[in-house]
């Protein structure tokens, strides 16, 4: 059952951290097995809905996304991108 790693950026404290972080995370998700589905700000948002960049991964299961989570690879982009950013990171289970 694939599962999807959803991140919303509540907030952005430092543009080059960010920036850093992007260089190393990115490819180590895709080497870890991750697909990128959407990324960016949202086009419209409803009810509750915020304003804040959203970054949506899909892997091939839940195992998979923990793993290139605490893969070295990923660990390092966390590392860059430090106190740079607020973020609500999830995995959630895909149906």
């Amino acid at each position: 059952m694939p599962a999807y790693w959803i991140s919303n950026y509540r907030e952005v404290l430092d543009a080059d951290k960010l920036a850093a972080y992007a260089a190393l995370a990115g490819p180590a998700l895709i080497e870890a097995g991750g697909t990128f589905l959407a990324r960016g700000m949202p086009e419209k948002v409803y009810e509750a809905g915020l304003e804040q960049r959203c970054v949506l991964i899909e892997f091939e299961s839940v195992e998979a996304a923990l793993a290139a989570h605490d893969s070295p690879e990923y660990q390092k982009a966390l590392e860059a991108l430090d106190d740079g950013a607020v973020r609500d990171l999830r995995i959630v289970p895909g149906v």
